[in-house]
């Protein structure tokens, strides 16, 4: 028992997260399962028993039955062949999964809420194992995805590691993305190396000085006896004197003109950065998009992306100048006098030990910093897109209370940080002033005792200086690679994300004639609930077919597949006889118009937003398709009529006003197939009206699709298909639907009572 139970500690505590896989392992080393039927698909741990009470309890899933243990004993055996359904249900504090057969209703295992995403997801996957004897791999739960190298929880929205993410082969490929301007570069390189040559100069020109004028007695005693012999020594002294501010200005020119071109070089190169995470973002499905929020993305295009330009432009040539610096002055340095270098030298093996030692714990703290901006970013950006409501309901200060707590977690975190950064950096400043303290005894008993000249002294001191001004920004080399790597993490995980919503190989441009027939479809946006369960529909090419059913039936769901917003999970839906897996997107969805329940207009003109369906198409045609939506009579009354430019989402205009705007657009492309999800919800009775005769004449010769919740709009449909609760339960002409009395008469019949007490 003392086994197990330290398994299912290892299991629960957070700290050690563990995959699916080894979970399964670390159980069925502990379990007695060699009498278990059938091939062994999971293993699960839970740690609440039936009655509440804390337990060790695990449940093993085969292709044939499912087998619950407590404390290393069998308690129950199911066979998966005998079993009516599969359900999860959240609890107060825990939540539980129930299987029901002939003899009722059994609860398999209980489990805290910290695991309740995990066991809604697995009583889906063991109902569609029931229903089709498929059972999806754990590593397609996003509850699941953790790092098989570390055993770390990936990051919500990240599909790889921040902690073993492969820094030299992300280095590899920003050379890549940078190869197009090798030529800046390689001008930036020629003149570092000048400009490094002149850095090594100058203490050398400042011992000719000091050796030569400052401290030299022969020059002191013709300065004193004046003539010719003061002329020289002065004028010799004038043009050491010179040629150090020379070497200084041409250094400045020579180091503009190298961050001139290392500037070039990085602007363009973070222009064409930011174009391909923009360009991977929009290739991404929506549920991909989903998983991250608009904060995230928006620092990932824009913040990720400064940083990097911040490392490629300022830092990488920082590190190959400062490695170069190190590299050659420690060599003068031996050269000279070897002895003095090691004494120099010494501290530096232990702060160099020190930050290795300590660079994995700053990285970690540098993306918690990260992952706290991204959330103070979202919430700036939610408020500000709901910003209407909020003035509505007068929550401003409960929306600053808001983002001041994110706010204040993005500034706590960041001066742990720097409290933490700047307590360690001083540290190793007081043992790197262990060699110039070094430094300062041995040149001054060699000063003393006549070996050593006081312009060798200045030039120690001054290579010294330089040498130990690159160690200090070596010290803070960390922090910069930690912050820069991070970002780098984050930019090239969208970068390489696998798009789940792609082209077939041999994709097809297809000519849509419109009919659409959808077989055995199963669709659910995450693991644990299905939103359609085995849909099946036919649709001819030009009918008109009303889709109606209570909030949550699936009705939205079902036309985001029909536009390949997501993949099907199971089953196909198929558009004249061809798979839509197997037609182009661009083919497909260029051939569909939609009007979606959430109208969005872009910030722009009237006359860009209805042209954005087909850019570059006659003004005419514009002008036509506004006409045929109702919009043209509201559009002309307006100051600067098309040209009149709305706010963002267009909240210049009535709700009425943005969806005729959207419908106009979705008339511009003359689709084939044409969607409009309640279309006509925000219009008044009598404009309904007009465009409903309006779209009467424009549906015909094409497949449309319509969902509306008043569903007198939908009388005139070829066909109703009713959804309940994610299939269809009936379908068939209104008057046909009425005579059955199922629940479509009740939707219709509860609709009548609510207008007549309207009325009233």
């Amino acid at each position: 028992m003392g086994i197990i139970r330290s398994v299912y500690r290892r299991i629960f505590k957070k700290e050690k997260r563990r995959t699916p896989e080894q979970i399964k392992n670390a159980l069925l080393n502990v379990l007695p399962h060699e009498d278990v039927e059938g091939e062994i698909i999971t293993a699960f741990a839970f740690d609440i028993d039936n009655d509440g009470n804390n337990t060790a309890g695990a449940v093993i899933v085969t292709d044939k039955c499912i087998v619950t243990y407590e404390d290393k004993k069998e308690t129950a055996r199911y066979v998966i062949g005998a079993c009516d359904k599969f359900e999860y249900r959240p609890l107060v504090g825990m939540c539980e999964l129930t299987v029901t057969d002939k003899d009722g209703e059994h609860i398999i295992c209980r489990v805290n809420n910290s695991q309740s995403e995990a066991l809604a997801k697995n009583a889906r996957r063991l109902e569609r194992l029931r229903e089709t004897g498929s059972y999806s791999s754990d590593e397609a739960l996003e509850v699941y995805r953790i790092c098989p190298k570390c055993g770390r929880k990936l990051a919500k929205g990240m599909v790889s590691c921040t902690h073993c993410a492969d820094k030299k082969s992300m280095l590899r490929r920003l050379a890549a993305m940078v190869k197009p301007y090798r030529w800046y570069i390689l001008g930036s390189m020629l003149l570092f190396f000048a400009g490094f040559a002149l850095q090594l100069a100058g203490p050398y020109v400042n011992k000719l000085l000091v050796d030569g004028y400052v401290d030299n007695q022969g020059a002191k005693a013709a300065v004193q006896l004046g003539g010719d012999g003061s002329a020289v020594i002065l004028r010799g002294f004038l043009l050491t004197v010179l040629l150090m501010l020379g070497l200084r200005v041409v250094m400045y020119v020579v180091n503009s003109l190298r961050n001139l071109a290392v500037m070039q070089a990085g602007t363009r190169f973070i222009v064409d950065l930011r174009k391909k995470v923009f360009e991977k973002i929009q290739e991404l499905s929506v549920k991909a998009v989903s998983r991250r929020t608009s904060g995230e993305l928006m620092r990932r295009v824009t913040g990720d992306s400064a940083q990097i330009e911040n490392f490629i432009v300022g830092q990488l040539p920082n590190i190959l100048q400062q490695s170069m610096l190190l590299i050659i002055i420690t060599v003068i340095l031996f050269i000279y006098d070897p002895f003095l270098a090691l004494l120099i030298l010494s501290p530096m093996p232990i702060c160099l030990l020190g930050w290795t030692s300590i660079s994995r714990f700053f990285h970690r703290i540098y993306s918690r910093q990260w992952e706290a901006e991204s959330r103070s970013g979202s919430v700036l950006y939610d408020i500000f897109s709901g910003i209407r409501v909020v003035k509505a309901y007068r929550t401003e200060k409960k929306e600053f209370d808001r983002y001041d707590r994110a706010a204040y977690e993005e500034k706590t975190i960041a001066v742990k940080n720097e409290t933490m950064f700047n307590i360690v950096d001083p540290v190793f400043g007081l043992i790197m002033n262990l060699g110039a303290m070094f430094l300062l005894y041995y040149t001054a008993s060699h000063i003393l005792s006549g070996v050593m000249t006081l312009g060798d002294a200045a030039m120690l001191s001054a290579y010294v200086t330089v040498l130990y001004g690159h160690i200090g920004w070596v010290a803070n080399l960390p922090r910069i690679l930690t912050r820069s790597f991070t970002s780098m993490v984050k930019i090239f995980d969208v970068i390489d994300e696998k798009t789940d919503v792609a082209d077939a190989d041999e994709a097809l441009d297809l000519k849509i004639k419109g009919n659409i027939d959808i077989e055995n479809l199963t669709f659910g946006y995450d693991e644990g609930t299905d939103v359609l369960k085995k849909v099946n529909l036919h649709i001819d090419s030009g009918k008109m077919v009303g889709i109606v059913g209570k909030s949550g039936a699936g009705k939205s769901t079902l036309i985001n597949l029909i536009m390949r917003m997501y993949d099907t999970d199971g089953g196909r839906i198929l558009i004249d006889g061809v798979d839509i897996r197997n037609i182009s997107q661009n083919s497909l969805r260029s051939q569909i118009g939609a009007v979606l329940q959430e109208t969005f207009l872009f910030k722009g003109t009237i006359y860009d937003n209805i042209a954005y369906a087909l850019p570059g198409c006659p003004k005419e045609k514009v002008l036509s398709a506004a006409k045929a939506a109702g919009a043209h009579d509201f559009i002309i009354k307006l100051p600067d009529g098309y040209n009149t430019v709305i706010g963002e989402n267009g909240h210049t205009l009535s709700g009425g006003e943005r969806q005729r705007v959207s419908i106009a657009r979705a008339l511009l492309r003359d689709p084939r197939i044409l969607i409009l999800d309640e279309a006509t919800a925000s219009l008044d009775t009598e404009t309904e009206k007009n465009i409903q005769d309006t779209l009467q004449k424009l549906i015909k010769d094409r497949t449309t699709i319509a969902i509306a919740h008043r569903l007198s709009t939908l009388r005139n449909a070829d066909f109703l298909v009713v959804l309940d609760k994610g299939t269809v339960a009936e379908v068939g002409t209104h008057e046909e639907l009425m005579r059955a009395k199922g629940i479509y008469y009740g939707l219709v019949m509860a609709q009548r009572q609510m207008a007549s007490r309207t009325r009233n």
